[in-house]
């Protein structure tokens, strides 16, 4: 579904990207591990076209998404759930989940979107005139991770979505998410520091480090010893 080529990025001069290359299966859920700093949120940046690259080629089944700009990516299926949650503070849980959904898709399929989102965080259901931000952590992120799928999305996208949580929270959110790889088959991207977690829920991996791709591979096929030389150096 999701191919990168030779993918180069840089801010102001200093290479984020070098090289890299990786491919998303439709339909499976691969995870991108990595230290702080070697390149995971810019190679999400990249994909959902709020950064320039500098050379390399993105294609998103079979076209070319650098000829895209960042506003149309969502109504080709592309999701991007952001680190941080960012959602809008000052506008109500339904009012959040009506900016997603906001794309083509998303418009004609509204009803049956907003009951599988209500489905799988009910609390967002019990909450939907709640002001965002008097949410908590754990909350906002079911509603930025539900804002994303009222686009109906083929691609969904999650940068560190148990960043800031408390350990349980952080469970509830990994299971709302091998929920919809598994029950709905959708084709997920994931960033996560929880990197026992992640490779416990995906069915590729990826480490990058430095900016580059280290080590590809199915996540059964990625040895303790392997991982821990890829991602540790040791």
């Amino acid at each position: 579904m999701l191919r990168l080529e030779g993918l180069h990025l840089s801010y102001g001069g200093i290479a984020a990207l070098h090289d890299v290359s990786l491919h998303v299966p439709e339909g499976q859920l691969t995870a991108v591990v990595g230290p702080n700093g070697a390149g995971k949120t810019s190679l999400f940046r990249a994909i959902s076209g709020t950064v320039p690259v500098q050379a390399g080629r993105i294609m998103f089944d079979g076209a070319d998404l650098l000829a895209s700009p960042a506003h149309l990516r969502a109504h080709l299926g592309i999701a991007h759930v952001p680190e941080g949650r960012r959602v809008f503070a000052s506008l109500s849980v339904l009012e959040n989940l009506e900016m997603g959904g906001g794309t083509a898709q998303g418009m004609s399929r509204r009803t049956a979107l907003f009951e599988r989102i209500f489905a799988l965080f009910p609390i967002l259901a019990e909450r939907r005139a709640q002001l965002a931000g008097t949410l908590s952590g754990g909350q906002q992120q079911m509603l930025a991770i539900g804002r994303a799928l009222a686009s109906a999305p083929r691609l969904l996208m999650l940068d560190e979505p148990s960043m800031g949580l408390s350990p349980i929270m952080a469970d509830t959110i990994f299971d709302a998410i091998g929920r919809l790889h598994r029950e709905g088959g959708m084709t997920i991207l994931l960033v996560e520091q929880r990197v026992t977690d992640a490779l416990a829920a995906c069915d590729r991996a990826v480490v990058l480090e430095s900016g580059r791709v280290v080590l590809e591979g199915p996540a059964s096929e990625l040895s303790a010893t392997r991982l821990r030389q890829a991602y540790l150096g040791v």
